[in-house]
Order: C-alpha cells, then structure tokens, then sequence
C-alpha cells in the first residue's frame, strides 16, 4: 500500500477514526492490526518475515536483561544479530556475493554456475532490521529494560507510518509513546495533515513528474549527451529528495494526527555548507542510526588521525552497500567518505564562511559535490557512471556541436523543453520554500496568518489534483 494510492486514502481515515473511538487499552491491538494489514499488502507471505524478527528480539532482550554474566549477554547479542542480518543477507545481498565470487573465479578461468536466490525483495526489510537490532543493542548497553508486551513491541517494530521507509526510530524514544493516551487536539491534527498535504506534493507533484524525465535520459544512456546527463542529474538529485522526505513528511504527519512524534529525517540538506553538515541533515535517523551503532563502537574521532580516517571511510563503505547490492551504492558511500575527510582537511586552512556570499558559495559547492556523487547511485552500473561523467566533462563539445549544427542539443524523448522548464521552476519554488524554512521571521509570519495558511493549503491542494503524476509509482527508498 502507497501513501500517494486511493487505497491509503481510505485506509487512514479509517484508522485513524478508529483510534480515537476505542478505548486506550485496545488502541495497540488495533494499531498492530492495521499495521501487519498495511504490511501484507503488498506480499502477504512475507509478514513471516517482521514476525519472526519480532518474536526473536523480544525474547533475546528478555534473556540478556536476565542475566549479568557477560559473556552469556554477548552470545544473545551475536544471536539477534546473526539472525536479523543473517535474514537480511540472504534476501537483500547474496545474490550480489554469489556474482561477484562467480566473477573473481571467471577471470582465473574457473567456471561453475552461480546459485541464485529467487525472491523478490521484502519491502522495508533494511529499515526494520536495523530497528531492531537498536533495540537489542540498546538493552544490552542498559539503555532500556526490555518491553514485555509483546503487542506493544511488535507494534515498536511494524508501526505502519514508519515501517517500510522509516524514520528508523529507537525504542527509548517511540516504545513509551505507545503507553501514552493520545486525545483529539485539533491543532495537532491540522499540524499533522499539514505535513501530509506538503509531504504529497513533493511526491507527486515534484519528485513522480521530474522522475520521467530522469528514467528517460538514465535508462537510455546510449542515446544521450552531456548536457541531458547534467540536466537529468540535477533533477535526480531532486526527485531523491523530494521523494524520499516526501515520505518522511506523510509518515511523520500521519503519526502526529494520531499523537505519535517521529523523528526529523530531513532538514534542508540542500542548503548544507559542508558535507559534515549535509549527512546532519539528510537522512538523520540512518545517519545517527550508523552514527550510534557503527562509527562509534569503530572507536569515532577519539583515537590516532588515521584510525579516524578509517572509521568514518568503513562507516560510509557500510552506509553505501545499506542503500543496494551493487558496487554503485559502495562507491557512492567511499565518494561521500573521502569528501568528508577532505573536508576536515580544509576546514584546517579555510574558516568557515561568516558572510552571505561566502556562506551560498559554500553551499553551491557541497550541492554539486552531492549531485556529482548522484550519478553512481542513480547509475545501473559502475561502467555507464563513469561514461555518465565523462559526458559531462566533456559537455563544451556537445555544445559547439550544437552551434556548429551538427547535432540535437537536448533529447529527452517525448519530453519537451517547455515540461523541462517546468520541472526547472517546481525546484526554484522547492528551493526558495526550504530557504524560508531556515528563517525564523517567516515562519511566524506563516502560522500568525490563517488567510495565507488556507491560501497555500487551497493551492498545493489543486496543484496535486491538477499537477500531479499519479501513473505506476513508488518511493525509490522502498527498494533499500
């Protein structure tokens, strides 16, 4: 089930009606119903899969919080862990193992078939995996005592907001909301539809428009040149955004109707001044989520210059291979992980930028850098990624070319320029909004003016009944 489908529109409503008609005691119950409902929606066999997760970290909780012998605490640790990764592995990455080694092999000459495993990927599974493995490592550095309500917990883990996409939340912070009782607050309503509202048309209007564009140049790389790739690159770097805290927006919103707070996932990381700055800003539950559990117990910056090096490039590395089975996703992490460390390395000679000026030059650096980095994760391979950016290198050819009359200049297929221009224009208002985001002034200004809240509310409204993209869709992060 898709937020931006007909069928989500009824499911919610109905949901939500639901929860505050029923009495407090019965509101799990119901939650976790219509989460394993939106859950199985798309695969229902696979419902297996969140259960077994759920029933194995519920009861190695229970058992390293029984016992204060460590060594016993650390075998039920390497337990949930061997299982929850053991799961995700065998769905997610050993086809790409079992590729790879076929081919390390074939250039040695040694030939065999490769096995493969024919199943389709468990949507969400990279997101609620790494939500339960926080859990268990949670109780066993004594953050949290382990939840024994078995509803509550496996509402912890299938929360349908967040399930398939994230947030990813922490237990310390979404575990005690589910004891709380939630009345009706209009204003919190009104904020949480809000959030929806602007949440849907980054998606549809934005990201599923733009997104035909881009499929056309990027699936169709033979027949492009430089300035399509650049063109459609930009836009990929929007349509990811867009779509992606799109989600977020419409998860978030949706929980706080109900009087859930997920956490921030996206926080304008298009106006980021350092790649540091754009990884506190894009994706935070992963980032803090790597951050907590990967980097640190690495051993983080507290150690020789070069072990830090190594932590954050193994961090990123990881980061990377999260995102896909594919050698792209793993060069796209080390790329974000080698400009971090160059921009440690800067920093030492360059202040950071005080003025206005300095401060948007900065931010167009760190922007393209990001969008450069897009090509490999975009990309469906290592080889068409690097004629990508070997294209756009060499973009000055395509355009004296053109001038010269030899060649079309833009091929977007059945697109045309004026669509593209239009694209061109959603993301100068998509920009500008986040800009006004960042300024305090406006926004009260914002929420002190009903007309102008109503009038922006009756706008995007329309703009996504009458703009929107509403053809065969997904969120690209579903496939992570």
């Amino acid at each position: 089930m898709l937020f931006n489908s007909l069928q989500y529109l009824v499911f919610f409503p109905i949901v939500v009606i639901a929860y505050f008609a029923l009495s407090p005691k019965w509101r799990t119950y119901l939650l976790l119903a219509a989460s394993y409902y939106f859950y199985m929606s798309w695969k229902p066999e696979y419902i297996v899969l969140i259960l077994g997760s759920t029933i194995v970290d519920y009861f190695i909780a229970i058992k390293i919080h029984g016992t204060d012998v460590k060594k016993r605490r650390k075998q039920w640790l390497a337990l949930s862990l061997l299982v929850n990764l053991g799961v995700l592995f065998l769905f997610k990455y050993f086809n790409f193992f079992a590729e790879s080694t076929h081919e390390v092999f074939a250039q040695m000459n040694i030939f065999y078939d490769s096995p493969a495993f024919e199943f389709l990927l468990p949507v969400g599974i990279s997101f609620y995996t790494f939500q339960t493995i926080s859990y268990s490592v949670d109780v066993y550095r004594g953050k949290l005592e382990p939840e024994r309500n078995f509803p509550r917990f496996a509402l912890f883990v299938s929360f349908f907001p967040q399930l398939v996409a994230g947030p990813i939340e922490r237990a310390t912070h979404l575990l005690p909301q589910f004891k709380q009782k939630f009345n009706f607050e209009y204003e919190r309503v009104v904020s949480g539809l809000r959030l929806m509202l602007w949440g849907f048309f980054k998606k549809v209007v934005i990201a599923d428009n733009i997104g035909l564009l881009v499929d056309q140049v990027y699936n169709n790389p033979g027949e492009q040149n430089g300035l399509t790739f650049l063109i459609a690159t930009y836009f990929f770097a929007f349509q990811i955004y867009c779509d992606f805290s799109g989600y977020s927006d419409i998860a978030i919103g949706s929980a706080r109707i109900m009087g859930f707070d997920l956490m921030e996932n996206f926080k304008q990381p298009y106006l980021s001044t350092s790649i540091r700055e754009f990884w506190s800003r894009w994706h935070i539950s992963l980032s803090t989520w790597f951050r907590d559990y990967v980097y640190i117990p690495l051993g983080g910056n507290r150690t020789v210059k070069w072990r830090w090096y190594y932590n954050l490039m193994i961090t990123f590395l990881i980061s990377g291979f999260w995102h896909g089975a594919n050698w792209t996703f793993i060069i796209w992490g080390a790329i974000h992980g080698i400009l971090l460390i160059a921009g440690i390395q800067v920093a030492k000679f360059v202040k950071t930028p005080k003025k206005r000026l300095g401060i948007w030059i900065s931010r167009l650096i760190v922007f393209h850098l990001v969008v450069l980095a897009w090509v490999f994760f975009r990309a469906d391979t290592v080889e068409i990624a690097v004629d990508i950016l070997k294209a756009i290198a060499l973009i000055y050819r395509d355009v004296l070319d053109y001038l010269s009359g030899s060649s079309v200049f833009l091929g977007f297929g059945e697109i045309e320029l004026v669509t593209v221009a239009y694209f061109g224009m959603l993301i100068a208002l998509l920009y500008s909004i986040d800009w006004l985001l960042t300024q305090e002034k406006a926004q009260k200004y914002y929420l002190n003016s009903p007309k102008l809240r109503m009038l922006t509310y009756f706008i995007l409204f329309y703009w996504i009944v009458l703009g929107g993209y509403f053809g065969k869709t997904t969120f690209i992060y579903f496939q992570f």
